[in-house]
């Protein structure tokens, strides 16, 4: 107890110190803890987004599980055993083990299939009566509405059951409601009678509650009462039970990732369950979401890997933050070590009052960082850039185990970094410790070992390995899946500012020697003393400036990274569509139907796929594109995929586009600095001859055209016409010219006559000329224009689309892909937890240096210096630490954004991306980066200018005495 008081104590006399201690282990718990929590909440945000797309796309409700087993051979009493025991499973143990709502558990039960013949019909068994099968559903009615007769009874009636049946399946009987039918089998039980009472249909369009949207599993069946069901043929037995099911109809927008193991657990549980009474029975399964769920354990880990390496720096920061409190705080208490050890107090007495001082702050750190890690996480959802936040959609965001995990493992290493200092310090005796005080200039550690330089070389090594590795991408024309960075892409940056930091600051001694020495019969008193006191003191600054080095760099690489990335996802997505939106007009026209119909001649056939038919189309009205709401500009774009053209004796198919110039002009998106003329030169050129043509570089290439050559293009069925080519280009809206993934010959990768070509003519010769076709109508949108309003007038006007891209809607996906929703986050995060570290460990240093010269402040006074002199040698002595740290970061955060951002391409399959992957800096990032620094700095000396005002020189002077 008396121990815990004395620690108590000494942490009450260092509280400033210790805070900024805490703080530090504070955010490095959070910041780990907030990494699982991210994960999780952002991964089952798109969780869910995947099973509505599943839903959309395929029209399959994705969150459903379907298991049945089958009964052909086995005796009534086995078969009733085994369906009892599967009802009570599911319901009972099955249900509740999903993780997830169940909304519906369907159970359904079928017969066997049998004849169905009228009430006085006769059997006969050469004639081919139509067969049938009864079915139960529970819950049905809750699901159906009835569009004629009424529902059925659950008991027979007069000895006849009452049925349901659908629309189809009445008219693929031919029967009317009220009329008997007899079920006919060797293996029925006495004389089974149904009576169809009423037709049913779906009482919601969408309902999940019906495994098969359209109804078409119920044409060839009649439903029967689920209790009269079990009743009467699994009880009773009168007619064998030959299938029996059960449906989890699950609500998937509240999945999580937490909850994937229990689904897939669930469904392992069940498919034990069901393979238990094998080999007896027969089994199936169907579960829509399991792959995408399976997938979503390596996306977890993929993620989890990016966001590690996007920490190293702000960790590799928060160590040294958390190493340089701790030494100040030995600093100040190296005396009172050095009187202990030698009044004899073991090493083992002061390490435990140090350790349980560090547990006691590790072990609040750990027990509220990942709370903390929450708010970072909502922070990392909201943002869309580097310092950039937008209004999303909320993520749902859950403390779980894994954040106390990791957390309490960030904690453990904050706790054993404490200990280095106080284990280096109990090796020195009270002598020792007096010649160290005397010592001021003294080498760093990291510069005796030589570890800025080590760092270089491994960071200069993973760079060669990285570009290589790109090379052999673009050479071979290899994939790579978007947005698979390679983690070291993020850890080689890191290591290579902190080592050009470092390397940096050995040579900066060298350069204040330099200053010095030029001006030292010139310099004036303040100055002079200034440069004395920081080139003397050298060591005491490494870590303050390492800190805004770091701090600066990373910012700049961070600021390069994320305007890049995002800038070449927006821009991938808007040259490949073209426009804000691509519409595609439905055109009348005389094309014969695509399935010939029964019965036709197969002479016919041939005869008439020997004399291709020509197609002809009904331009619809273009003015009420140009009317819609929001519109700025719409264009006509004919793009025609397979067009064929000749040039002399060499032909080949290429790309056909057919534009009106000046409306594309001012619809279409295009880069800047893309081609070697603004791309409107060349559609001017252009539009001055209707034969003009624009070819691309590969068509020039292979067939060796030079402008004025003459082109014959067309199509099939369509005969050439010729073009005159006025210009060739390298790029044009939504044109690769790259080969195809994959389509380059190792062996001969030189080679690349396999890329796609391109023509570009007025649309106008095209439709007089070769033909009139259906083309596409390119919108260009009003800034601020709603795409709601846009829709609302498309149904105003009446447009009849049979297809719509909207680039808005795409950008906005790339926008919340988590990949790039976790590097935008993080990258902001990390910056915005490294300025606070530099802010408190620069306020910390320079508070602690004033206090140590107070007397050294005091004689200034009264020799004479006036306060303002005083203030201004602070100003000259933050120039030369924190102004030539900054000026330093920016250095090495520039040269590593133009070595390192460039390998970022692998994220975007760089051997196939339009347009070329290129390197983007924003100045509004830097004017971001440079205010929320110089705010820093300023407030800082503003602080430290007020504690300099309030020294009083006699009490100066009055402690020194002392």
């Amino acid at each position: 107890m008396g121990l815990f008081v004395m620690i108590i104590r000494k942490m009450v006399q260092n509280k400033w110190l210790v805070s900024s201690m805490f703080f530090g282990i504070l955010m490095t718990v959070a910041l780990v803890g907030t990494l699982p929590i991210y994960s999780e909440a952002i991964l089952s945000r798109m969780l869910v987004k995947d099973l509505q797309n599943i839903q959309v796309q395929n029209n399959i409700y994705p969150a459903s599980h379907w298991s049945t087993m089958n009964f052909y051979h086995e005796t009534p009493e086995k078969r009733l055993e085994a369906i009892k025991d599967l009802d009570r499973y599911m319901k009972e143990e099955a249900a509740p083990s999903f993780g997830i709502p169940v909304k519906e558990l369907v159970i359904e039960r079928r017969t066997q299939f049998i004849r169905l013949i009228p009430e006085n019909g006769v059997e006969d068994e050469k004639r081919k009566d139509p067969v049938t099968s009864l079915r139960s559903l529970s819950g049905l009615e809750a699901h159906i509405k009835l569009t004629d007769g009424r529902m059925p009874s659950n008991v027979p009636v007069d000895g006849v059951y009452e049925v349901l049946m659908t629309e189809a399946a009445m008219n693929w009987y031919q029967i009317v409601l009220g009329s008997v039918y007899q079920l006919v089998d060797e293996k029925i039980q006495g004389t089974v009678k149904i009576k169809p009472v009423g037709l049913f249909t779906k009482k919601q369009d969408d309902d999940p509650y019906f495994r098969n949207t359209s109804l078409s599993d119920l044409t060839s069946v009649f439903i029967v009462n689920e209790q009269l069901f079990d009743n009467e043929f699994l009880i009773a037995n009168k007619i064998p039970v030959t299938v029996s099911g059960w449906f989890f109809i699950l609500d998937y927008t509240k999945m999580e990732l937490r909850n994937v193991d229990q689904f897939l657990a669930s469904d392992q549980g069940i498919k034990a369950m069901i393979s238990s009474k094998k080999p007896q029975f027969q089994t199936e399964l169907a579960v829509p979401a399991l792959k995408t769920l399976t997938a979503y354990f390596d996306r977890a880990k993929q993620l989890n890997k990016l966001m590690w390496s996007l920490n190293v720096p702000v960790l590799i920061m928060l160590g040294f933050y958390m190493f340089m409190v701790s030494n100040l705080i030995i600093d100040r208490q190296k005396n009172e070590i050095a009187i202990l050890r030698s009044r004899g107090a073991s090493r083992l007495q002061i390490m435990l009052s140090f350790a349980l001082e560090g547990l006691l702050l590790c072990a609040i750190a750990w027990a509220i960082g990942p709370l903390i890690g929450i708010g970072l996480t909502k922070m990392l959802g909201a943002s869309n850039g580097f310092l950039e936040f937008v209004q999303r959609s909320r993520m749902t965001v859950r403390l779980n185990g894994q954040a106390y995990v990791y957390g309490g493992i960030a904690a453990a290493i904050s706790w054993i970094m404490m200990l280095v200092p106080v284990i280096l310090a109990m090796r020195v005796t009270i002598v020792g410790h007096k010649q160290q005080l005397a010592r001021v200039q003294r080498t760093p550690f990291w510069h005796k070992i030589f570890l800025d330089v080590i760092l270089l070389g491994i960071s200069i090594y993973g760079l060669y390995t990285i570009q290589n590795r790109l090379k052999v991408v673009n050479k071979l024309g290899l994939d790579i899946e978007d947005l698979q960075i390679d983690n070291m892409q993020f850890i080689m940056p890191a290591l290579f500012v902190l080592g050009s930091g470092l390397f940096l600051l050995r040579l900066y001694p060298l350069a204040l020697k330099l200053v010095y020495w030029i001006g030292r019969k010139w310099w004036p008193p303040s100055l002079y003393a200034t440069l004395i006191q920081v080139g003397r003191s050298n060591s005491q600054y490494q870590f303050l400036m390492v800190f805004l080095i770091m701090t600066i760099a990373i910012g700049v690489f961070s600021a390069g990274v994320a305007r890049t990335l995002n800038t070449n996802t927006e821009e991938r997505i808007r040259y490949g569509n073209g426009a804000d939106f691509i519409a595609q007009a439905q055109w009348p026209n005389d094309a014969p139907p695509a399935e010939r119909p029964r019965g036709q001649a197969a002479e016919v056939s041939k005869v008439d796929s020997m004399t291709p038919k020509v197609t002809h189309y009904l331009e619809p009205s273009f003015e009420p594109f140009q009317r819609l709401a929001g519109v700025e500009q719409a264009a006509k774009v004919f793009i025609k995929n397979e067009a064929l053209f000749t040039v002399g004796d060499q032909s080949g198919m290429a790309t056909l586009i057919g534009i009106d110039t000046d409306e594309f002009g001012r619809a279409a998106w295009f880069p800047k600095q893309l081609l070697d003329h603004p791309f409107y030169e060349y559609l001017n050129l252009m539009a001055q001859d209707s034969r003009a043509v624009l070819i691309s570089k590969t068509l020039a290439d292979q067939r060796g055209i030079g402008k004025g050559d003459t082109i014959y293009a067309g199509w099939q069925n369509v005969k050439p016409q010729p073009f005159v080519v006025y210009g060739i280009i390298d790029y044009f809206p939504t044109f690769n010219p790259n080969p195809p993934l994959g389509s380059v010959d190792a062996a001969n990768n030189e080679s690349k006559q396999n890329a796609p070509m391109l023509i570009v003519g007025h649309l106008s010769r095209i439709q007089f000329q070769l033909a009139l076709e259906p083309y596409q109508v390119w919108l260009k949108m009003k800034p601020g224009a709603s795409t709601a309003e846009l829709f609302n007038s498309i149904k105003e006007e009446n447009l009849r689309l049979t297809s719509i891209v909207n680039t808005r809607e795409e950008l906005a996906a790339a926008k919340n892909d988590p990949f790039l929703m976790a590097l935008n986050g993080i990258l902001t995060l990390g910056f915005i937890i490294s300025i606070l570290i530099s802010f408190i460990g620069f306020l910390l240093y320079w508070i602690l240096s004033l206090k140590g010269r107070t007397l050294q402040n005091g004689i200034m006074r009264a020799v004479g210096l006036s306060l303002r002199q005083l203030i201004g040698m602070l100003a000259l002595e933050q120039l030369l630490t924190s102004g030539v740290a900054i000026f330093i970061g920016v250095m090495v955060g520039n040269l590593a954004s133009r070595l390192f951002v460039p390998n970022l391409q692998s994220a975007f399959n760089p051997s196939n991306m339009v347009p070329p992957f290129k390197v983007v800096f924003e100045m509004i990032d830097f004017y971001r980066l440079y205010s929320i620094v110089g705010l820093m700095l300023l407030l800082g000396l503003g602080i430290l200018s007020y504690m300099l005002s309030r020294i009083r020189v006699h009490q100066a002077l009055k402690l020194g005495e002392d």
